[in-house]
């Protein structure tokens, strides 16, 4: 891969490019249209990992994100300085890496449905069993984008088509930041089995988005390692570092706030992580309250993990170039061990405890449910017009009308009419998803 062309500033959709800015770069007006997108504003009531009603301390998705981008923009810009000095680069800054970096970090979450993780798990359930029926009439290659729900490639959906609908190429973002974006660069269903390695884990766009990110692979002179596969872009590999740096150290942070975790536990999992031990126990012994001592810890293990990062992408580059590195960069770092250990916590103390699957047990009832009333009733409309249910005739008025269809017509086919609800459903913040399913179960008629 070329840096020159994995930092394209092209944008699918946008016919002339803006005017040269020595004060804004194309990078930073990336971020900004995210920032100031409904999409990404909807983050702000939608679970990280606690429930948010519980505490005015702990992150949602929208501040989880802001804390992923200021990591990212700290390795980006780290990385940019080093791969420009070894490449001798021409008209590119470190801070034009650090910008595509914090910009990919702020959207990272930006297609998660409610309920966290357990919104997505919800969704896939559903189709694979009340709405089997549903995608029957529909091939694999399209079945499998409801089955295996994702929100990475909703996340691809949101920025490129579904933001700005009426724009082509949606929020008309660059290349560079597209193609950092998508950790995943694959499509759900493929011909053969995925090629190894941690980038064809998941699935980041689906069919109805294929050909647009075939369009950016293009542009940044990405790989097609197999037919709707891709070569992943080497910032993703940043994007993804700087996700997991933020949510396995602070996850802990806030399970230790809401006493879920001691302070004890808290503090052996991140002493090792700072490098210096030593010193950062003098220090918190200077520091009156224990909550101020696991901020300070906190602190220390960000910065030490993002250097280690940094040098492991450096040391790897030739074979992140050549899309022969295939596990993630903080598996291959020094502190490797103490950050599965974080993971392990999570997996073990923080995501099972009763708080947090109290919220994921009412995803499935709430995500189930809406699924049901509204692609019964788009495909009721479909199907027999006038003579449809009288509830359906009712029920469609709740729908926008960007996911039904013009004039509130149904689309015809069937594939787009059941895409077009997903993204309705999964768009939904928490808050607005309980209290529109209360509503459609008669459990609450208030209308404030």
């Amino acid at each position: 891969m070329d840096w020159n062309r994995l930092l394209s500033r092209a944008r699918p959709g946008l016919s002339r490019p803006h005017p040269a800015s020595e004060a804004r770069t194309d990078f930073q007006r990336d971020f900004d249209r995210i920032v100031f997108s409904s999409a990404f504003r909807r983050l702000q009531d939608k679970t990280q990992v606690f429930p948010l009603s519980q505490s005015d301390y702990v992150r949602t998705r929208l501040t989880h994100s802001l804390e992923v981008s200021s990591v990212g923009r700290s390795l980006g810009t780290m990385v940019g300085d080093s791969v420009i000095r070894r490449h001798h680069l021409k008209g590119v800054y470190p801070q034009d890496f650090g910008a595509v970096v914090a910009a990919a970090c702020l959207a990272h979450d930006i297609g998660n449905p409610p309920f966290g993780h357990a919104g997505e798990d919800a969704i896939r359930l559903w189709f694979a069993v009340a709405g089997q029926t549903v995608l029957e009439a529909l091939p694999e290659t399209q079945r499998q984008d409801f089955q295996r729900f994702e929100g990475n490639a909703q996340g691809f959906r949101i920025i490129t088509r579904l933001q700005s609908p009426d724009n082509p190429g949606g929020m008309q973002l660059t290349c560079a930041l597209l193609g950092a974006f998508t950790k995943y660069p694959r499509a759900a269903w493929l011909p053969a089995a995925p090629p190894p390695g941690v980038a064809f884990r998941k699935f980041g766009f689906y069919q109805d988005d294929r050909d647009l990110f075939a369009e950016v692979a293009a542009q940044l002179e990405l790989d097609e390692v197999l037919p709707g596969a891709w070569s992943r872009h080497p910032l993703a590999y940043l994007v993804e570092a700087a996700d997991d740096i933020c949510y396995r150290i602070i996850d802990v942070e806030d399970a230790f706030r809401l006493q879920q975790l001691r302070f004890e536990e808290v503090r052996d999992l991140l002493l090792p992580l700072t490098g210096a031990a030593e010193r950062a126990e003098q220090k918190m012994a200077r520091l009156t309250r224990s909550r101020e001592k696991i901020e300070y810890l906190r602190a220390k293990a960000i910065g030490a993990i993002i250097a280690q990062a940094h040098q492991c992408f450096m040391e790897n580059e030739d074979a992140i170039l050549a899309g022969a590195f295939h596990g993630e960069l903080l598996e291959e770092i020094p502190a490797a061990a103490a950050m599965q250990a974080l993971k392990d916590c999570g997996e073990t103390q923080i995501y099972v405890s009763r708080p947090v699957v109290e919220v994921e047990a009412a995803g499935f009832e709430v995500l189930g449910g809406l699924l049901e009333a509204f692609i019964t009733t788009v495909n009721d409309i479909a199907d027999h017009g006038p003579a449809a249910s009288s509830k359906s005739r009712m029920l469609v008025h709740l729908i926008p009308e960007q996911f039904i269809g013009a004039g509130r017509r149904p689309v015809a086919d069937l594939y787009r009419r059941v895409l077009a609800i997903t993204d309705f459903v999964s768009g939904m913040t928490d808050s607005y998803a309980v209290t529109l399913f209360k509503k459609l179960t008669g459990i609450s008629l208030s209308t404030s």
